[in-house]
């Protein structure tokens, strides 16, 4: 008997974080550890948003405060912050988060796209918006939060910066 293909759904599955009491998700396929936060070393001359850098088994790691990147206030480092290291184009960088709380397998009918109304506010990184019963979760684009724009109008990965 054959199986009928449209009971088939696209699932996705996401690390959920939080960040400034927001839910987050990145696609699980990015993400290759998360680890308790540690020292990082501060590298000057960076933007604001990186915090610097740490030997994660003997490669050098760049570090990025997401809540400087976002805009958000600020926080007190606490004993579930995270960093949350991700893979984009064969460069692994890190993201310090409030807290890693869930991995997640939504069907891809539960995200709706972000409104015009925040991409034009500056929120080009958010893809979309996943309907759960109680609460949503921004899903982000890793490649717009990590990339940097130059002076000659270049956009440069973080970790190749």
């Amino acid at each position: 008997m054959a199986e009928d293909s449209t009971n088939t759904q696209a699932e996705q599955q996401l690390v959920v974080f939080d960040l400034a009491q927001e839910a987050y998700g990145v696609d699980i396929g990015t993400v290759r550890e998360i680890i308790r936060m540690q020292d990082v070393t501060s590298v000057p001359h960076r933007p604001d948003y990186v915090s610097g850098v740490i030997n994660l088994r003997g490669r050098i790691t760049p570090v990025v405060d997401l809540r400087k990147r976002f805009d958000l206030p600020q926080a007190e480092i606490t004993r579930d912050s995270r960093i949350v290291v991700v893979d984009i184009d064969g460069h692994d960088i890190g993201m310090i988060v409030d807290a890693v709380t869930e991995v997640l397998r939504i069907s891809t009918t539960q995200i709706e796209p972000p409104s015009n109304v925040m991409a034009a506010g500056g929120s080009d990184y958010i893809v979309g918006i996943a309907k759960l019963e109680s609460r949503l979760v921004l899903l982000l684009d890793l490649e717009r939060v990590l990339t940097v724009g130059r002076a000659d109008g270049a956009v440069e990965l973080l970790a190749a910066a």
